[in-house]
């Protein structure tokens, strides 16, 4: 009896560029934060955020070491649980971020019928871009578990594969993860990004050879990216007080120039987006002349946005943002 095997072809892998297009249409995903930006998902604030209540009844409505009355979640009591956001405001500014991305030619991916709660605005979490597609992520808040859904409809509805999703006990936000090269990732560790949910996305990104770092952030850093903003392929600003010096160290033997934010510096400056190398997009605020001298020393070009009114409840141009396609810069 003779047997016929069938002609099964592995490679080349599944994350190759010509196999993704062949496949897939296009070359998704990113291994950078710096690359030219090619497509973004946003989700623009909406009237369901008025509301404070919890998507599912029960639960807290943030975080669980989140003050009630004075929530450092919600920039320190400025816009708490109990008030109501500035929706007319902030869609404004939103709109402002994508009418500038879209005249940057960037595909814009827009999540469709939004229900979720006062979080929503902020893409970023729901998912990870990387070589070959997007990991759909699981939020620690217990008021956004919901998000996912929405996201991986439109994650589908675009066309991206996806890769994976955090599943199990494994919880991971998007805002706690970044890229510094194309071999090495980071991840904050924080009451929103666990140990399972770390563990799950080195499992898929060890196979690409792509080394991920952890930086335990304090309490109330909930998220890697109110500390740390790569700008050029060897190039980031960082909130020096925020940041562990032994990752700061780290960073030093990767070669990577550091421009370090201080007291008379808006924090928010570090919650920006590089749309390409060198190039960034940073919200208008406070930003001292050593700051300034220094971006101005790298040859760093800043494209100002206002966004004060999306400060306010608690994530910025970074967090609103959540890049699904860069080029690559290796």
């Amino acid at each position: 009896m003779s047997i016929l095997m069938a002609n099964t072809v592995a490679e080349p892998p599944f994350e190759d560029p010509d196999q993704q297009k062949l496949v897939w249409g296009r070359n998704w995903g990113c291994d950078n934060d710096v690359g030219t930006l090619r497509s973004v998902m946003v989700s623009p604030p909406n009237d369901y955020m008025r509301t404070n209540e919890p998507q599912f009844p029960g639960t807290n409505s943030g975080c669980e070491v989140t003050d009630q009355d004075e929530g450092w979640y919600w920039d320190f009591g400025v816009c708490s649980p109990r008030s109501e956001l500035p929706i007319d405001a902030m869609k404004a500014q939103h709109d402002k971020l994508v009418q500038f991305l879209d005249s940057q030619g960037i595909d814009i991916v827009i999540p469709d019928n939004v229900q979720g709660g006062r979080f929503s605005c902020y893409s970023r979490d729901v998912a990870i871009s990387i070589p070959g597609g997007a990991i759909v992520t699981r939020l620690a808040a217990q008021q956004r578990q919901g998000e996912e859904r929405w996201t991986t409809a439109a994650l589908a509805k675009a066309g991206v594969p996806i890769i994976r999703t955090i599943t199990g006990t494994g919880l991971m936000e998007g805002g706690s993860f970044a890229w510094v090269n194309s071999k090495t990732a980071v991840i904050g560790r924080s009451n929103c990004v666990n140990d399972e949910g770390i563990r799950q996305v080195r499992e898929i990104l060890a196979p690409l050879g792509i080394e991920v770092l952890v930086v335990d952030l304090s309490m109330h850093e909930i998220h890697i990216d109110g500390s740390l903003l790569m700008l050029d392929v060897d190039l980031a600003l960082v909130n020096v007080s925020l940041i562990p010096y032994s990752f700061l160290e780290e960073l030093q033997s990767r070669n990577i120039r550091m421009i370090g934010l201080n007291n008379d510096d808006d924090p928010w400056l570090a919650n920006g987006l590089a749309i390409a190398p060198g190039r960034v997009l940073l919200p208008k605020g406070q930003m001292s002349r050593s700051t300034k001298d220094a971006l101005n020393k790298h040859g760093v070009e800043v494209i100002p946005l206002e966004y004060d009114q999306m400060h306010l409840n608690g994530g910025g141009i970074h967090c609103s943002t959540c890049p699904l396609v860069r080029d690559s810069v290796d």
